[in-house]
């Protein structure tokens, strides 16, 4: 029962992952259509309003803004400044240095950065499925990115600077458990959306045309409000690294988006590197692992079904769900990825897996 719970949770996760990345990779090419009606400011303050206005309704009145903040603290800041803030603003600085295909193309580098992180600092487990598939997905990116010579433009290192933002970010949120996603793209959106704007109209000395702020509101609503709750759902299933190699089709759906939308000229190397980077991404499939490990004591907030590490009683009968609760101590043994109750260390020869 253990292990089709699980596996189930996992074709959720990635579902949910993918849906994130069809969002986000449509919205990028689109959002940068807007670069010559706005600075760059004002662009990633009305993206990130957009999303907040588009999970508002989901908000609970009595969970105030202190209240997400406080259960949220230091994991919760650095993901408004990293993600909300810096990563947006450096994006879309270098939107409007690249061609659209070229920098969806350049996003492939979120993966290593988030990978890279998840593993150095926040316990994640790495197999050689997520090796090799990682590794296949830069591979296609650097490929195309190199086909177009972009690497000397000054917008490949704020693309750059905003991957490894994200990177910090996804990190940060696939392990902040006791915020719901919800409120975490309604805080990026509240203060890092809100604060960008300021400063942009600011710099500015006006507000930007109406037409082009109801399209960035729309294009923050679906590409970055729907996307980075999705997101966020799916990685507390799959862990950051997993949840970051489906999220990493993102940069080609914007590629085929602004090549199909937008007229961009497509190429043999890049066709071919979609096929190396399919392939990468699905080697996120299966790469479970399974030794004996021990779960402490923790309270935290997400949605989840009553199995093994969910024993808590209701009156009634629920599905899944989501509301503040406990666990207790458990040594148990069974197929898992690092997800929001798997982050753990490590040893050697402790992973007997699925993936190696």
């Amino acid at each position: 029962m253990l292990r089709m719970d699980a596996a189930i949770a996992w074709r959720r996760g990635a579902l949910q992952c993918g849906a994130a990345a069809l969002l986000f990779g449509i919205t990028t090419p689109l959002a940068s259509q807007l670069t010559d009606e706005m600075n760059a400011p004002s662009l990633a303050g009305l993206l990130y309003v957009g999303a907040a206005i588009a999970v508002a309704p989901t908000l609970r009145r009595p969970r105030d803004a202190g209240s997400i903040r406080h259960r949220g603290g230091i994991r919760l800041t650095v993901a408004v400044v990293a993600g909300g803030f810096l990563g947006p603003l450096l994006l879309v600085a270098g939107l409007a240095r690249t061609a659209a295909a070229t920098a969806s193309l350049l996003l492939n580098l979120e993966l290593v950065a988030t990978t890279l992180i998840a593993a150095a600092f926040f316990r994640e487990h790495i197999g050689r499925r997520i090796a090799m598939g990682t590794l296949l997905v830069v591979g296609a990116g650097m490929a195309l990115g190199w086909s177009e010579a972009p690497s000397l433009r000054v917008g490949v290192l704020f693309i750059l600077a905003a991957c490894l933002c994200w990177g910090i970010d996804n990190c940060v949120t696939a392990d902040l458990g006791r915020v719901a996603p919800h409120e975490i793209t309604a805080a990026k959106g509240l203060v890092a959306g809100a604060t960008n704007l300021g400063l942009g109209v600011l710099l500015a000395g006006s507000f930007p045309a109406f037409g082009a702020v109801v399209a960035a509101l729309i294009l923050g609503a679906f590409g970055y409000g729907a996307s980075i709750t999705l997101w966020v759902t799916g990685a507390r299933r799959l862990g950051a690294a997993r949840a970051q190699l489906v999220f990493s089709a993102a940069p080609f759906v914007g590629a085929l988006t602004a090549w199909v939308l937008l007229d961009e000229a497509a190429t043999t190397t890049q066709a071919v590197a979609l096929v190396v980077a399919a392939c990468g991404a699905l080697l996120v499939v299966g790469s479970d692992h399974e030794h004996p490990h021990e779960h402490a004591p923790a309270e935290h907030e997400h949605e989840h079904e009553h199995d093994d590490h969910h024993r808590h009683g209701h009156e009634t009968h629920v599905a899944r769900h989501a509301h503040p609760h406990q666990h207790e101590p458990l040594v148990h043994a069974h197929p898992h990825v690092p997800d929001l109750h798997h982050r753990h260390e490590h040893a050697a020869d402790d992973a007997r897996p699925a993936d190696g």
